[in-house]
């Protein structure tokens, strides 16, 4: 049997909208995204940057992938499940076995969540991540940390949140190579991320994520290699 790269993940498609994910490039850090169809309406999500390169850190990424999937579909399999509670139980579980795997500390800011299509919402934790942008009509809304990055402590204690997606709304995900990305001494940083996803006028997921790619490559004016660039995006579009 061929060998499988772990660290390939395979987008559900959602009745309502669109989902999406992008790497620029080759990866060559600790970031990854996984998805994970759990029951006929949830849709479990998450980014995670893991610190180190790739190499050095692919048997982390695996074990938290693993873990991820394994818990992510026992906890949110059945329908009466309480999502906040789950999620909750879910950075525990991933944490527990990151610090495990890594014999120690290891920091991982990641976002993980889980997309609702019965009722539009997303149910996440922030985990020292770079903030989850939501267009709605009229503003960018900042989903910001609800947790300390993964990794860090083995008692810790995360919370969660919920937000609803409107038609229309779009939600983008960027790791820490787009905000960090430099001209110079300027950083692209997160408000040229609201900027642009104030402005774009793109309809799927997937073009949102190549369009903040573009972006960030045309501020730079080169190709950026500092540390991996991904996006990740959610669009409700009815």
């Amino acid at each position: 049997m061929p060998w499988k790269d772990p660290l390939q993940a395979s987008i559900p498609q959602i009745r309502d909208g669109f989902m999406a994910a992008v790497y620029y490039g080759q990866r060559c850090s600790g970031d990854f995204y996984d998805f994970l169809r759990v029951g006929p309406e949830r849709v479990l999500f998450g980014l995670f940057d893991a610190a180190g390169d790739l190499q050095r850190t692919r048997g982390i990424v695996v074990a938290i992938q693993e873990r991820f999937r394994s818990s992510g579909a026992s906890l949110l399999e059945s329908s009466d499940t309480n999502e906040s509670e789950a999620m909750l139980e879910l950075w525990l579980e991933v944490n527990r076995e990151l610090m495990q795997t890594a014999a120690g500390v290891h920091p991982c800011p990641a976002f993980i969540a889980c997309y609702n299509q019965e009722l539009a919402t997303i149910c996440y934790v922030n985990s020292g991540h770079t903030p989850a942008l939501v267009r709605d009509q009229d503003q960018v809304l900042e989903l910001k940390a609800t947790a300390l990055p993964l990794g860090l402590f083995s008692h810790s204690v995360p919370d969660s949140a919920v937000v609803a997606l409107q038609p229309g709304n779009t939600m983008l995900l960027v790791s820490r190579g787009i905000v960090e990305a430099k001209r110079r001494s300027d950083e692209y940083g997160i408000e040229r991320a609201k900027e642009y996803l104030q402005k774009t006028a793109f309809d799927t997921a997937h073009e949102t994520c190549v369009g903040i790619l573009v972006d960030v490559q045309r501020f730079m004016g080169t190709a950026p290699t500092h540390n991996d660039v991904t996006a990740l995006s959610v669009v409700r579009s009815n």
